[in-house]
């Protein structure tokens, strides 16, 4: 068996094993993961494991926090979120440039924020040796003076975080376009929930938390006190 036809193969069985049987069926989602090359976005260090079911890390050595997340978690966030050909789109967390790459062919244009200046500059290089040419990287910490770094851009049709928060800022759904939808992993471990909240109406926000999963904690995002009186 070739090398092609070896990645061509375990493509198939990252979809087929792993991804449909995690509630990812959409045709569009499922045709941008047998097109857009996953192995390309992964670190060289892994490239080898670019179809397994775990999050690789994007540096040498291992940062807490900085990596890819795994196949079926993408897939099903930039699933859930329902992209349409006109939106707008807000990634908080490009980490590899990968997720981008999948919501860009789904959507008018995104605009992704990475706090590491490293990862910010590597995802540019692999979106652009992919043809991606409608998501602006943007080196930034999302979280700081209210989203000031993406605030003036907005509102967006859709938000996606690239990792897990405690709670949802309100300053962030703010940014939201009426109709527009955020998808977040929410909670501590042990418990994680896939959140996804729809702004209805000036201040109507309608929440769902699908699925369940972890993922590491962006950085800089406020944790609420453990404390109460």
């Amino acid at each position: 068996m070739t090398t092609a036809n070896s990645l061509e193969q375990a493509r198939f069985n990252m979809i087929e094993q792993q991804i449909r049987p995690w509630e990812v069926l959409d045709g569009r989602v499922l045709e941008l993961l047998g097109r857009v090359r996953r192995e390309d976005f992964a670190p060289a260090a892994h490239r080898a494991l670019a179809f397994t079911d775990m999050e690789l890390p994007l540096t040498q050595p291992a940062v807490d926090g900085q990596c890819m997340l795994a196949p079926r978690v993408q897939a099903r966030l930039v699933q859930d979120l329902a992209l349409k050909p006109t939106d707008k789109v807000l990634e908080i967390g490009t980490g590899s440039g990968y997720t981008a790459a999948l919501m860009a062919s789904l959507a008018q244009r995104v605009l992704s924020l990475e706090i590491e200046p490293a990862l910010a500059s590597q995802a540019r290089t692999r979106l652009m040796q992919a043809g991606v040419t409608n998501v602006e990287v943007r080196q930034a910490d999302a979280a700081a003076n209210g989203f000031a770094a993406c605030r003036a851009d907005g509102p967006y049709d859709a938000i996606l975080l690239g990792g897990s928060l405690a709670e949802v800022p309100p300053a962030l759904l703010g940014l939201l376009a009426p109709g527009g939808r955020l998808a977040a992993i929410v909670g501590d471990e042990p418990v994680m929930r896939a959140t996804f909240i729809t702004r209805a109406g000036e201040a109507d926000y309608r929440s769902a938390q699908p699925w369940d999963t972890l993922a590491p904690r962006l950085r800089h995002f406020p944790e609420p006190s453990r404390f109460r009186f």
